[in-house]
């Protein structure tokens, strides 16, 4: 990214997973802007990764090359519309992470301007992040690199050639983290129910759900062949999963994606 500055408008939790990431990635703390209302959230993001912080929207975008968009959608109209003209006339390249806010949307508000409108997950709190990247037509190579990076210092990045495509992203990874919460969630529940205890049921589950994660991702197998791997015909996994097709498991998640989709298709509309 050569030595482009990167400004965050908006130090919430995201705004300082990205930050940490990129300084933990070699970039230099003093190439970072961060702006807020809550000086008490400056001022401990200026302490712990030692950036530049301003309570001024406009005095971090004056500054900087590459500006990120990481305020709440409900309040993201208000936040471009102060930053429009400063935005026409230095033209940075825009990063958007929130939810159901269109490249359209933004263009309405700040006016013309190289846009990339990001989907990251919450697991890129801790640097395990799956975020979907679309970029305008007009964002340069160059512009879409610096992106990438920036994004990709909190997990995996990948770009979709068209916008709508983030609605199946949001669908997926976006709100995956819930759906995989919620099997853990029955599964502890399902280990009290089995005579553990709460704190046992817990640990058993948290770290079987991370091995199988790891062991998932490290394998050149995909999960079909490691579920087979581990069920024996006649055996316990067997009895267990004969149970999940006769709920008809696949066919619910099938409809629960689909239903995350339409509703992310709407938000955005």
């Amino acid at each position: 990214m050569a030595q482009q500055l990167i400004g965050f408008i908006g130090a919430g939790n995201m705004a300082n997973s990205l930050a940490g990431g990129m300084i933990a990635k070699g970039i230099r703390p003093a190439r970072i802007w961060m702006s807020d209302p809550s000086q008490d959230r400056l001022d401990e993001v200026a302490q712990l990764h030692r950036v530049h912080v301003s309570r001024d929207n406009l005095d971090v975008a004056r500054r900087v090359d590459v500006l990120v968009l990481a305020v709440k959608p409900q309040v993201m109209g208000d936040a471009c519309a102060a930053l429009r003209e400063i935005i026409e006339e230095r033209q940075p390249l825009i990063i958007s992470i929130a939810a159901g806010v269109t490249v359209d949307n933004l263009r309405n508000w700040l006016g013309e301007a190289p846009i990339v409108r990001c989907m990251p997950n919450t697991p890129s709190l801790v640097q395990a992040g799956a975020t979907g990247l679309y970029a305008a037509p007009d964002v340069s190579a160059e512009q879409k690199e610096m992106a990438g990076q920036i994004l990709s210092a909190v997990g995996l990045t990948f770009w979709f050639e068209t916008e709508g495509e983030l609605d199946a992203v949001t669908a997926v990874s976006g709100s995956g983290p819930a759906y995989f919460f919620l099997l853990m969630e029955a599964l502890i529940d399902a280990a009290r129910a089995q005579g553990l205890s709460a704190a046992t049921a817990r640990q058993l589950v948290l770290q079987t759900a991370w091995g199988a994660s790891q062991l998932a991702i490290t394998s050149e197998d995909g999960p079909d062949v490691l579920r087979q791997r581990v069920t024996s015909p006649g055996g316990t996994t067997a009895a267990a999963l004969q149970v999940f097709e006769e709920a008809g498991l696949r066919e619910q998640v099938q409809a629960a994606v689909a239903a995350a989709r339409e509703r992310s298709e709407q938000l955005s509309g």
